[in-house]
């Protein structure tokens, strides 16, 4: 296969191979045991032998042929200004319930890009539809045995994912499933609920024909259609009540009780927001498969508490020092949190005050009226909400936000307010959390610990 892309190297790590071989950033890649590179995937696989033969051409358009021997699986130490080593693929769908369809104008313009890149989703964990996959693809899937791949149905029923991707390809596409079953490339699924579309029979029907695929199909989760307030002229579709979101949970539990019985797997998942609408208490922590579908919703409430007390418990355990912090004086602080995870916020820090008696925690549920109210997952609020809500409010000495407010690797909000601008507003310092339990619990005791030494500072 021809391939004329150039592949710059942007940096090179400190004392790795590539920099015991004088590659400089600047460079580029040419070759791999004189094998052109389509993307990350064909220099993962050429570079994992322990002899490869790497052609790089420098700055002056020199060009090096440079004999490596190493470890098995071990990496050249290089970075590329491309992470993907090619163009990212746009969707070519046009999703009933897609949810960039669904953001105002206006916002910065990477958010408007609907990616569906097979790629993301061995790098990144991104679900994708299998439309925009060809067989070449599928068949370099095959040939370097990634996985798993995550995969989006919404539907089995090829009639109905045609209309519900605006795809004439889109019930075509799920025979690819069948070729990557049978080349053994674990899989896992979501299926977007919509209600009136897909949900109830279909629902059903689509439940009995991924079980064909177990178990080389770990795990399947169903997640609710968001909605914001911004879809005028889009497919008209409403939001389940506390009756479907019931039907949901006794569907997808009797077909985990089965697929548990007869794999091992519960492998069908209804994510955290169908129990919280329910009105349901969640599903312990073995029922999660060790927590395959966390990044879709699924266990992360179960996982924040379980881990929450384990660290509570671990700390009253080994701590001496959080034992003395008992005696402090009333330390304030502040919490933020979506209205979907506020009530398990809540009992957390009902907890923590009660371990803790010299900390008082302010926790505030923000209602999102940028995106409207029925959004209540908090990596989805901005920082003008934020702002709006917490002016004038009993903040403490520290307020403390959860990391997936943010923008990844960044201290920006999706609406482009910065965390420095939402401080200087606030006249409060902002402390971001991780979404773990035992962050959750360090942070905090972190704080108590802190003014216990202040008020303690010969000890």
């Amino acid at each position: 296969m021809q391939n004329k892309k150039i592949h710059i190297i942007k940096s090179v790590k400190p004392d790795s191979i590539a920099w015991e071989m004088g590659i400089e950033a600047g460079d580029k890649l040419l070759e791999i045991d004189h094998t052109k590179i389509e993307d990350i995937f064909d220099y993962q696989f050429l570079v994992q032998d322990t002899y490869i033969e790497v052609l790089v051409e420098k700055a002056n358009g020199e060009q090096w042929l440079l004999e490596v021997d190493k470890e098995f699986d071990e990496d050249l130490g290089i970075e590329f200004e491309n992470g993907l080593m090619d163009e990212y693929r746009h969707c070519h769908n046009n999703c009933i319930f897609c949810f960039i369809d669904q953001m105002p104008k206006g916002m910065r313009e990477t958010l408007y890009f609907k990616d569906d890149d097979s790629r993301l989703s061995f790098l990144q964990g991104n679900y994708v539809t299998l439309t925009n996959m060809s067989e070449h693809d599928i068949d370099r899937i095959c040939k370097y045995h990634l996985a798993p791949i995550n995969i989006s149905f919404q539907t089995m029923n090829p009639e109905l994912r045609c209309k519900m991707l605006n795809n004439r390809f889109a019930g075509e596409a799920l025979k690819k499933v069948d070729t990557l079953y049978e080349a053994g490339i674990t899989m896992n699924g979501q299926i977007v609920l919509c209600k009136d579309v897909n949900d109830g029979k279909e629902l059903e029907f689509s439940i009995q024909e991924l079980k064909k695929y177990l178990p080389i199909l770990e795990s399947v989760s169903v997640v609710p259609v968001g909605l914001s307030k911004y879809r005028e002229g889009l497919y008209p579709l409403e939001p389940f009540t506390k009756e479907d979101a019931c039907e949901v949970i006794d569907l997808i539990e009797k077909y985990q009780q089965e697929c548990y019985e007869k794999y091992g797997l519960h492998f069908i998942h209804a994510s955290d927001e169908w129990y919280i609408l329910a009105e349901r208490e969640l599903p312990e922590a073995d029922r999660y498969d060790g927590y395959l579908q966390l990044e879709n919703g699924v266990g992360m409430l179960r996982l924040m508490l379980d881990e929450f007390h384990e660290a509570l418990a671990l700390r009253k355990e080994n701590s001496a020092l959080s034992d003395a912090t008992q005696n402090t004086q009333c330390e304030e602080v502040s919490m933020i949190t979506g209205y979907l995870a506020y009530p398990y916020i809540k009992r957390m820090t009902e907890e923590m005050e009660e371990r803790y008696p010299g900390l008082k925690i302010h926790l505030y549920a923000i209602r999102n009226d940028f995106f409207g109210q029925r959004i209540t997952v908090s990596g989805l609020l901005t920082g003008q909400d934020i702002l709006a809500q917490l002016k004038g409010k009993t903040l403490g000495k520290v307020l403390f936000m959860p990391e997936n407010v943010l923008r990844s690797g960044e201290e920006v909000f999706l609406d482009d307010y910065t965390l420095t601008e939402l401080e200087k507003a606030l006249q409060v310092p902002i402390n971001i959390v991780k979404s773990s339990g035992y962050d959750f619990v360090n942070a905090l005791v972190k704080e108590q610990e802190e003014v216990w030494q202040r008020e303690n500072p010969s000890r």
